[in-house]
């Protein structure tokens, strides 16, 4: 008898965007058969129910502490869907993934909407001051546990967007892939190119300032 699937398994950008935010914040249970996705924004909690049109009740957990002594707030939604497993298996996750996730298969057509939800799930996108100039910056990062996952990333950016720079630096236990402000504004093009695209939005806002603030970054509008 063939099993049935709560989850569509067909690539898309809304499903594209999803298996982003499993990779980065997700997590494959032991069990063969349950995927848990855990984040302090409940809206990203929301959007990942969405792109997998899903039903599954969305929790609420309490872990650690704030420097104020307040335990942190967290949203979860956990589906058990052993043909998503398997097939979340298949193009290269796995339970304990965090340090040792590599090389995923992606179709390359819905790479950005992937590497959107790395972002939301793990990322970031924002401006900074130079520390001698004082020049407004614009950076893309994102971090992993797993050096081999944010080298496989570095590169599949050069291949498909033909973005050459970027760096990697450790930081504690962590690798950051980080793009100065030329090719964080590429990434940006290719990322959102799609004004309707599904995104984290306090994440798409750092976006919307950066085309308001093209003249004073520098940027040929």
């Amino acid at each position: 008898m063939r099993r049935l699937s709560k989850v569509k398994i067909e690539w898309s950008p809304k499903f594209a965007y999803a298996i982003g935010l499993i990779t980065t914040d997700g997590c494959l249970c032991n069990d063969s058969r349950h995927i848990d996705f855990t984040s302090k924004d409940e809206e990203l909690v929301m959007k990942f129910k969405e792109c997998l049109g899903i039903k599954n009740k969305v929790g609420v957990k309490y872990r650690g502490r704030d420097s104020y002594c307040r335990e942190t707030k967290y949203f979860r939604i956990q589906l058990g869907d052993r043909n998503f497993y398997d097939f979340l298996l298949s193009i290269g996750l796995s339970p304990r993934k965090s340090k040792s996730i590599g090389s995923l298969d992606i179709p390359k057509e819905f790479f950005q909407d992937f590497l959107r939800g790395c972002i939301d799930g793990d990322g970031s996108i924002g401006f900074y001051s130079h520390p001698e100039s004082k020049h407004p910056q614009f950076r893309i990062r994102l971090v992993s546990a797993s050096e081999a996952f944010v080298d496989w990333l570095k590169l599949k950016i050069k291949d498909i967007f033909l973005i050459d720079g970027g760096w990697i630096h450790k930081s504690r236990d962590v690798s950051v892939l980080s793009y100065a402000k030329s090719d964080s504004i590429k990434l940006v093009d290719f990322l959102y190119k799609d004004k309707n695209c599904v995104c984290l939005s306090r994440k798409y806002a750092e976006v919307r300032k950066f085309y308001g603030r093209v003249a004073e970054l520098g940027i040929r509008a």
